[in-house]
């Protein structure tokens, strides 16, 4: 075993995903208290230029292969699982993302490791590796600590500054072969699916006032819309109301929605899970309504309101307007 880092890069039509660069941050600080190397591994199909964006790891195993233009489950674990397989680093850091999930599960298996889901903090120090997690939704953190420190840890998007992970240098990239195995892979990528453009691009609006379950009904997002008007920003909505179709997919934030960075993020009604902390955590002010006092999105909202929305809503109304 090495006592390298490793972290697994995300990219989507040939950009690198911001939690790349959240894990290269964080990375590089355990690689120093290990007193190992930080890898980044990107894994691809004429993707080699995004090496030139990892420059704060000490080098960067690049897998290439057709089969791994477009995120496959299979084809990309099976290449991931090589690479740890034979590298043996002490630590793999892996983006609690929808891919990243399907990665270190597998990985997981893979490699006879023990995997810590849901981090949102990496410590490691002269006791060994210390990994605080979120469980149920985020109502409570637990610390884990790995035996013999060496383990997977998937970490929850926006937990570490991203600006750490975008210094500069020229990392060794160093080529390895992807297994053969990927080539007979069951599964295929057929298409990336899109949402088509909605009546409002949420992630182009300063202002959005956002509801979850506690809007309780389709009948009451009117309220929300008036609101919205008053305030001149846009609904938005948590994963519940796209499901039960009240609103359409383009609306919704987090993470199987869009990312979203207003000036003013109106929570009303919103839990807070850790799926929707995901696409509004960049929110400059962020303002939750919530009767439950212990709703995680307590936990990073800048204001909190513990009152009901249905009077919340148009009192704001009526103030603004």
């Amino acid at each position: 075993m090495s006592a390298d880092v490793f972290i697994v890069t995300e990219h989507l039509g040939g950009s690198l995903d911001d939690v790349t660069f959240e894990l290269l941050g964080k990375g590089r600080d355990l690689a120093t208290s290990t007193g190992g190397q930080l890898v980044a591994v990107l894994m691809g199909s004429g993707a080699e230029g995004l090496a030139a964006e990892l420059g704060a790891a000490d080098r960067v195993l690049y897998v290439d292969h057709p089969a791994l233009a477009d995120f496959n489950p299979a084809t990309h674990g099976a290449a991931l699982a090589a690479v740890v397989g034979e590298r043996s680093p002490q630590i793999v850091l892996v983006g609690n993302t929808s891919m990243g999930m399907d990665l270190a599960a597998a990985l997981s298996v893979d490699a006879d490791l023990p995997l810590i889901a849901y981090a949102t903090g990496v410590e490691h120090g002269a006791d060994g590796l210390t990994v605080t997690s979120q469980l149920y939704a985020g109502k409570m953190h637990v610390e884990s600590r790995p035996t013999g420190g060496r383990c997977i840890i998937s970490v929850m998007a926006g937990s570490f500054d991203g600006s750490a992970g975008r210094g500069g240098g020229s990392p060794e990239v160093e080529s390895y072969a992807a297994p053969a195995s990927i080539e007979s892979s069951r599964v295929r990528f057929v298409r990336l699916m899109e949402p088509e453009a909605g009546d409002v691009d949420i992630t182009q609006s300063d202002i959005l006032v956002s509801i979850g379950r506690g809007i309780q009904s389709e009948d009451n997002i009117p309220m929300a819309q008036e609101l919205a008007d008053a305030l001149g920003g846009a609904v938005s909505a948590s994963r519940p109301i796209i499901d039960n179709k009240w609103l359409p997919k383009t609306r919704q934030v987090g993470k199987s929605g869009v990312k979203v960075k207003p000036r003013l993020y109106l929570a009303l009604g919103i839990s807070g899970a850790p799926e929707h902390w995901e696409g509004m955590k960049d929110s400059q002010l962020i303002i939750a309504v919530n009767t439950d006092p212990n709703a995680p999105i307590f936990d990073f909202a800048h204001y909190g309101v513990t009152e009901d929305i249905f009077e919340v809503m148009p009192a704001l109304t009526a103030r603004v307007t």
